[in-house]
């Protein structure tokens, strides 16, 4: 057996990025990339995603750059979508109140949305205030591939 390639229409790429919710989302800073897992929900040009303060957030603050990938196994092959874009973040203002209930709305329809964007290797402080951070990936650009068997 063998694999053809193909490559994916625009629409294509909108389907997967709207039925997939995990990917790995990088950033650069100072020309050094760093590539994380991440939940999102994908609506209308824009990856909604949630996450505590870190390392990706303060690079991402910096330099606004971002690349979403997805990927998901096919039979014998694979798909796979890169979302070139920018990071937005959607501060807890009464200006993005809007966009971040959007945001909530998007994530909180599947169970488990939280669950990586709230974890940290060590215990966090108890804030008066909540630390987590909702922001978006507006898409710039879309392209995608399959892999798939040949007879």
């Amino acid at each position: 057996m063998s694999l053809g390639l193909r490559e994916f229409t625009l629409a294509e790429c909108y389907a997967i990025l709207e039925e997939t919710r995990f990917g790995h989302l990088a950033c650069c800073k100072d020309g050094q990339p760093y590539v994380v897992p991440i939940y999102f929900a994908y609506d209308s040009g824009v990856a909604y995603c949630f996450s505590m303060p870190g390392r990706k957030l303060e690079w991402m603050r910096e330099n606004d750059k971002v690349c979403l990938q997805v990927d998901q196994r096919a039979g014998s092959g694979w798909r796979s979508v890169i979302a070139e874009g920018r990071f937005e973040e959607f501060p807890d203002t009464e200006v993005w109140r809007s966009e971040r209930l959007h945001a909530w709305e998007m994530l909180q329809k599947h169970s488990d949305w939280w669950e990586v964007g709230s974890l940290k290797p060590q215990e966090v402080p108890v804030l008066g205030k909540s630390p987590h951070i909702f922001f978006g990936i507006l898409v710039r650009s879309l392209s995608g591939r399959t892999a798939f068997a040949v007879d």
